[in-house]
C-alpha cells in the first residue's frame, strides 16, 4: 500500500500522513514540467508524462480571430520569437495576433535549442495530447477579462474534445481563475465541474467562495497551517470539504513545507523534486 506502513493487519500512517491527516498531496505538474521543457508546450506535456506525473496545469488565453490557444502570459514576448517575426507589432500582446500567426512562432527556442520550433499549441491540440498521455487537466482561464465570453468558448472545446463526460468530469479536470467571476461563470454553466479560486482569500470570506469553487488555491508563501485547517472546515457546491492546492513549490524545504500544512496538492514547475522530498 503507497504511503503506509503494513504490519499484520493493521495499516500504520506515515509520517507525513500523520502530519497532513491525509495521503500525500497531489503532485501537479505546472505548465507541464516547466522546469525542464518549454512551459505550456507539447514538450513540457510529455516530460510530465515521462517522469510519471498525471496531472499538469495550463493557462488558456484567445487570440485576436478567436481561437483558444495555450500560453501563460498575455503577451508573446517572453517565450516566443513573436518581437523578431513581428517587429513592429509591440508589445505583442496575444489577443492581438491571429491563430495562424501564433502558429509561425517559435515557442522553444528560449528554453533550449533541443526545443527549437516547438509551437504554442491551440486548446484542441493540448487536449489531444493530454488524451493520449491518460492525463488530467487542472486548467486555467488566463485574464478573462480580457476576453469576454471566455468560459463558454472553453466549455464547448471541452465538450467537442471528449472532456464534459461523466468520466472525465468527475476524475481528470478541474478548472481555475484568478477571477471569482469566471469561476463563478463555470459553476452556474457545469455546476458538475470541480472548480478552483486561484488566491487567498481572508477566512471570513471563505463562505462565499465556497458556494461557487471546490477549491481555494493559494500560493505557499501566503498560507499557514490554520488557514488551511479555516479551508477544510467549509463544505463546497459539492457538498464536500474544500481542497487546498498550493503553488508554485519547487525546491525540497517548501514541499515538506507545504506538505505539512495539510494542502491537498503542490503545484510545482519540478514535480520529481518534489516527489523526491515528499517521498
Amino acid at each position: 500500500m503507497t504511503g503506509s506502513v503494513v504490519i499484520g493487519v493493521l495499516v500504520l500512517p506515515t509520517a507525513s500522513q500523520a502530519a497532513t491527516g491525509h495521503d500525500r498531496p497531489e503532485i501537479v505538474a505546472h505548465r507541464g514540467a516547466s522546469a525542464y521543457a518549454p512551459e505550456n508546450t507539447l514538450a513540457a506535456i510529455d516530460k510530465a508524462d515521462d517522469l510519471g506525473f498525471s496531472w499538469v496545469e495550463n493557462d488558456v488565453q484567445r487570440t485576436k480571430d478567436g481561437a483558444l490557444v495555450v500560453i501563460h502570459d498575455t503577451t508573446l514576448a517572453r517565450t516566443t520569437n513573436a518581437e523578431e517575426v513581428f517587429p513592429d507589432r509591440a508589445p505583442w500582446n496575444v489577443a492581438d495576433f491571429t491563430a495562424a500567426e501564433i502558429a509561425k512562432l517559435d515557442a522553444g527556442s528560449w528554453k533550449g535549442s533541443e526545443f527549437a520550433g516547438a509551437r504554442i499549441p491551440t486548446l484542441h491540440q493540448y487536449l489531444k495530447r493530454v488524451t493520449h498521455n491518460h492525463q488530467k487537466l487542472l486548467m486555467e482561464i488566463k485574464a478573462p477579462e480580457l476576453y469576454p465570453g471566455i468560459e463558454d468558448q472553453i466549455l464547448r472545446q471541452l465538450r467537442r474534445d471528449g472532456w464534459l463526460n461523466r468520466w472525465h468530469v468527475k476524475h481528470r479536470l478541474v478548472i481555475q481563475s484568478f477571477s471569482a467571476d469566471s469561476v463563478r461563470t463555470v459553476h452556474e454553466r457545469r455546476p458538475d465541474i470541480t472548480t478552483g479560486f486561484l488566491g487567498t482569500p481572508a477566512v471570513a470570506d471563505l463562505p462565499a467562495y465556497a458556494a461557487f469553487a471546490d477549491q481555494i488555491n493559494p500560493s505557499h508563501t501566503t498560507i499557514s497551517a490554520d488557514y488551511v485547517t479555516a479551508v477544510h472546515a467549509l463544505k463546497g457546491p459539492h457538498g464536500k470539504p474544500l481542497d487546498v492546492s498550493t503553488w508554485t513549490v519547487n525546491d525540497t524545504a517548501s514541499a515538506r513545507r507545504a506538505a505539512g500544512l495539510g494542502v491537498d496538492g503542490i503545484i510545482t514547475n519540478n514535480p520529481d523534486v518534489v516527489r523526491a522530498a515528499l517521498d
